[in-house]
């Protein structure tokens, strides 16, 4: 992880204008923004696995512990792109696509087509049974957008989804639930190299970034992929780790990133009109977990939601399961998520950071743009 694990701790939030400028922009921001279309995995997944058969699902207690009910989140509260909507000024969060509420006008201030266990390539969660790939929320937009086309016409549905907010978080479990798979994925990694793996990644995303702009989008935020080999779940299935971070997971993310930030810097130059934003997650994230003591936390290597395990790390976050007695204190909310803490950092950074966070500018200049 070299440099990264260096990061000064003090740019964890960095505000251009005074904090109360900052809050009474809000309703302004959401203004020039009129919705906001989210795209990716379980870290970014509002509900969605509700609707299908999966072994992906995160509707049951005590998910969602500090978020009112179990809604679907993977998380204790909110997640990174429901926090950022709200410092935006967002009334409501961005609903599920399937849920039977997200119809009729109220697509018209945005959808979250994220889920649980789903990945770049449609391999990726098959263990899981159901779960919605990048190419198949592709597909569901595509329908959102008819939808929007038939209530405001092709101009006015143009018009909107250009000034739209698109987020999308993907690629994790590419690794932690398709390459990396225990047992599963033995003979896979004797016969694709690693560099080959992340080659067709990376070919597959460039179609699906490109294809999404062929549908309108116009303002991209593309977040790259965590220190995955930090998380609890790593940790404990790798005992010769000592109970540090996992070389090789980590140097799998950092092997896609590096491929991903040229394909942002890519597609950005190559398609009229479009912002593409390279949100660095892993760097945010891997700041926290090696200075997580300045950030107010207390465990930055364990789940709060645990059963089992050194770190917590052996069994998904359930009704049986314990939890700490301060979540704000925990980085990891279960084996394989961050705290509603952790994700406000992250957008924070995300949403007001300087170019080392966010590349080449911050949500709220793209907003602003």
């Amino acid at each position: 992880m070299g440099s990264l694990s260096n990061r000064k701790s003090t740019l964890r939030i960095v505000y251009p204008m005074p904090i109360f400028l900052v809050f009474l922009l809000s309703p302004c921001l959401a203004g020039n923004v009129p919705a906001n279309f989210v795209f990716g995995d379980s870290l970014v997944d509002t509900g969605n696995n509700n609707y299908i058969v999966s072994l992906s699902k995160a509707n049951f207690i005590p998910n969602g512990i500090d978020f009112g009910k179990p809604t679907g989140r993977y998380t204790n509260g909110r997640t990174i792109v429901d926090i950022i909507g709200q410092k935006v000024g967002f009334k409501d969060f961005t609903p599920p696509y399937l849920a039977p509420t997200t119809v009729g006008d109220v697509v018209l201030r945005g959808v979250n087509y994220a889920s649980g266990g789903g990945g770049i390539l449609n391999y990726t969660g098959k263990i899981f049974g159901g779960r919605i790939n990048m190419d198949a929320q592709l597909d569901n937009f595509a329908n959102t957008r008819q939808d929007i086309i038939s209530r405001m016409g092709d101009l006015g549905a143009m018009k909107l989804l250009q000034r739209s907010l698109f987020s999308i978080t993907i690629g994790s479990n590419d690794f932690i639930n398709n390459y990396l798979t225990p047992i599963l994925s033995a003979a896979e990694q004797k016969l694709v190299s690693p560099e080959t793996f992340v080659g067709a990644m990376i070919s597959r995303f460039r179609l699906q970034l490109t294809r999404l702009y062929s549908l309108g989008a116009r303002k991209m935020v593309v977040a790259n992929v965590g220190p995955i080999g930090c998380i609890p779940f790593q940790r404990e299935i790798n005992p010769n780790s000592g109970g540090d971070c996992v070389s090789f997971p980590n140097q799998m993310a950092q092997l896609f990133n590096a491929q991903l930030r040229s394909l942002v810097a890519e597609l950005s130059a190559n398609l009229e009109a479009s912002k593409f934003l390279y949100a660095d997650v892993y760097g945010i994230v891997d700041d926290i977990i090696h200075n997580y003591e300045s950030f107010g936390f207390e465990n930055a290597n364990s789940s709060c939601c645990h059963i089992a395990g050194r770190f917590g790390g052996l069994i998904p976050c359930g009704p049986p399961s314990k939890i700490c007695s301060d979540r704000s204190k925990y980085v990891f909310w279960d084996p394989f998520h961050p705290s509603d803490a952790t994700n406000e950092i992250v957008a924070d950074r995300l949403l007001d950071g300087q170019s080392d966070d966010i590349w080449p500018l911050n949500i709220r200049r793209l907003i602003q743009s």
